[in-house]
């Protein structure tokens, strides 16, 4: 427990504040430093191998093949069909205020190809390593103990996480498929697999619909119809069902089935001081920032300045004036990250959009 709220303090304030500066970047820093590097250090310093405590070694290919198999057919499944729903029972503004794609808008080529890698290797790859590997493993009794309770709270606590009350029951059913296949195979690889399929594929959705009309820049409401979410959730049972024959047939998907032992976990070498434990990790995240600030100063500034001038996101049916206006605010604004244009260009249209959108405080004190 220690664990996680270490994590979510450090998610909501240095993860939050690095995300704001360039999602890009942030998601990689809060994935890399935040939860695997966290995890790290508080295994090592608990006197463990964080990799083969958590399960992270030895890989095994076929159980992480089938991870990622199962990974497909659950968002098919059982994945699309709870957030269609999640979608038709939650108010409009609900869903724009948690809109994920919006955090693709504006992007650079470069920029966007850093997203997709964090939400398709680093975040499966982090995530699991400490909701899973650590988290998970450490709530869960020795045999013959039932380890129901671990796994159900270890997948609410990673569904809480991501800050999205729109999507929580879909994230907390992810949360105990990955803690199931922990469970089932005792390595860390099949929930990886499957973490990074559901994202995978997903993300290629999102996109797709987004570049062929499908979806109105990423509107989230467009909610998709009922006959395509029930043939899609079709689709990914028979893959289930398939899947839950091929595993009878070849047992070696599920891997060894148990977990290391404590002899297996424990270091052999004396623990370093936490200090020295620390320091690596503190040092490169450091100079990740003052790299970050090096290479896209400019971007750092303005997205400060649009933390200190924001301005509310339009919806899907805003006046068509209202979204041109947007549209050329975004446009100003990479213009001037290009030194094309000088800060003071974008700086006075974009206070003079924010106090025109601002709410009417006096209106509301009557």
């Amino acid at each position: 427990m220690l664990a996680a709220a270490l994590a979510f303090g450090l998610f909501v304030t240095l993860g939050a504040v690095t995300q704001l500066l360039n999602p890009g970047f942030g998601v990689w820093f809060t994935e890399v430093f935040l939860f695997l590097g966290l995890a790290w250090v508080m295994l090592r310093r608990s006197g463990f191998r964080p990799a083969v405590y958590t399960g992270l070694t030895p890989f095994e290919g076929p159980p992480a093949l089938f991870g990622f198999l199962l990974g497909v057919a659950n968002f098919f499944a059982v994945v699309v069909p709870i957030q269609y729903l999640a979608q038709r029972v939650a108010p409009s503004w609900l869903r724009e205020m948690f809109d994920a794609s919006r955090l693709f808008e504006g992007q650079t080529p470069v920029e966007l190809a850093l997203l997709l890698g964090g939400v398709s290797v680093a975040a499966p790859l982090c995530e699991e390593f400490f909701f899973r590997g650590l988290f998970q493993r450490s709530l869960t009794p020795q045999a013959p103990a039932s380890p129901w309770r671990a796994l159900i709270i270890s997948s609410v606590v990673f569904s809480a996480f991501h800050l999205d009350p729109v999507g929580f029951l879909a994230r907390a059913e992810l949360g105990l498929l990955f803690g199931w296949l922990l469970l089932r195979t005792g390595s860390l690889w099949p929930g990886i697999a499957a973490h990074a399929a559901n994202n995978i594929v997903s993300s290629v959705l999102f996109l797709v619909a987004t570049h062929s009309g499908l979806a109105k820049d990423g509107a989230t409401d467009d909610v998709t119809d009922w006959r395509a979410v029930l043939g899609l959730a079709l689709v990914g049972w028979t893959g289930l069902l398939g899947l839950r024959a091929a595993s009878r047939h070849f047992p070696a998907v599920w891997g060894r089935g148990t977990p290391p032992t404590e002899d297996e976990v424990r270091a052999t070498k004396p623990v370093p001081l936490f200090a020295l434990q620390l320091l690596p990790w503190v040092v490169v995240a450091t100079l990740s920032l003052v790299g970050l600030g090096l290479v896209d100063g400019r971007g750092v500034s303005l997205s400060v300045y649009d933390i200190q001038h924001p301005v509310p996101p339009l919806s899907k049916d805003a006046d068509p004036g209202l979204q041109a206006e947007r549209k050329a605010l975004q446009q100003l604004r990479k213009s001037v990250r290009k030194g094309e244009l000088p800060m003071e260009a974008y700086e006075e249209e974009r206070l003079r959009q924010a106090q025109a959108h601002a709410p009417d405080k006096s209106k509301a004190t009557r």
